[in-house]
């Protein structure tokens, strides 16, 4: 080949990758991210909440909402039979990773196939099967999980402290939920093993918690311990109501409830564990499988008093309790 005739090709070459560079590294950017999220309860919707964290956590790690990421929001408000017609919704939307909170939203997620991140309150993924083990989860689910045994035996140690004649608690659950049934088994175990009796009060449906209160104005409990599901959620201010009303020491899992009204809460941090699925969804969409990432369990644990309510029932909180808490509400 002549010098000219190469100079003159090589021009031209150089001329189609300046113009097909451009071209693949637009289509290298362009792929769209699409994040699904199903809960039992409200749609976790992008701008607020637990749907904020989520995203804005995503956003740190360079997914843009409209841009590169996309959020289908789900939720049955109560609801549950509606969570597979919403799962279904969500597979048509083709979305690469599900964030579940609630064990029957869970359930419907494994069932789907599609990579299923647990944020929130699903119970033992282990015992209920929804993975094999904590290490090595084995199929389409990882995510965030507790220890329900320690955390029960926490809450109580926190009424007996508060309350140091207690000798029976309430139980409130929703039976139905497997992932809740089995939360309350470790709240029940926990309070057998420092001498507290239980007042067992699974519930089904709405019209139960009237039963469930009448069963404690017959034999009024020392506490009330609620078990955090859709159901007792959807319901939480006649729980507060009903402790606030008779003056019934209660303790709850997350601490919007106490912000509500209600005694006293301890629980998992909830802004860490949806920062952290969030992580878990950013390794899934860089390729990982869930089979081979581990479940998590939160670091950070809130420990909250309404000393309010407190005065409002006529308790007084002991100075060394209310020295344990994260945030007092005055």
């Amino acid at each position: 080949m002549k010098r000219r005739e190469f100079i003159t090709l090589a021009g031209s070459t150089a001329a189609v990758w300046a113009f097909v560079e451009p071209c693949v590294a637009v289509a290298q950017t362009a792929r769209i991210y699409r994040l699904g999220t199903l809960t039992p309860l409200v749609p976790m919707v992008s701008s607020a909440d637990r749907g904020a964290i989520l995203i804005n956590t995503l956003a740190d790690r360079g997914y843009t909402l409209g841009k590169n990421l996309a959020h289908e929001a789900r939720g049955a408000a109560g609801k549950v039979g509606q969570l597979p017609q919403l799962m279904q919704e969500l597979q048509a939307a083709k979305v690469d990773v599900v964030v579940t909170t609630g064990y029957p939203a869970t359930v419907v997620a494994k069932a789907s196939g599609i990579p299923t991140v647990i944020a929130q309150g699903s119970g033992d993924p282990v015992a209920t099967g929804l993975v094999e083990s904590l290490s090595r989860p084995g199929g389409n689910v990882t995510g965030i999980t507790d220890d329900a045994s320690k955390l029960s035996t926490k809450r109580l140690s926190l009424l007996k402290a508060t309350l140091p004649k207690l000798r029976r608690v309430a139980m409130l659950w929703n039976r139905d939920d497997l992932g809740m049934s089995l939360r309350y088994e470790s709240s029940a175990r926990a309070a057998q093993e420092i001498g507290v009796a239980v007042q067992a009060l699974g519930i089904r449906e709405p019209d139960d918690f009237d039963d469930a209160f009448a069963a404690m104005n017959r034999d009024m409990p020392d506490a009330i311990l609620m078990v955090s599901d859709s159901l007792t959620l959807l319901n939480r201010k006649r729980v507060i109501d009903f402790a606030a009303k008779h003056h019934v020491p209660a303790i709850y899992e997350f601490d919007g409830l106490v912000r509500e009204g209600g005694l006293m809460s301890y629980g998992a941090d909830q802004r860490e564990s949806f920062v952290r699925a969030a992580a878990l969804v950013d390794s899934i969409f860089k390729g990982a499988k869930p089979a081979d990432l581990p479940v998590e369990q939160p670091t950070r644990y809130i420990f909250m008093i309404n000393l309010k309510t407190a005065k409002s029932m006529g308790l007084e909180i002991p100075t060394n309790v209310v020295a344990l808490a994260d945030e007092v509400i005055e």
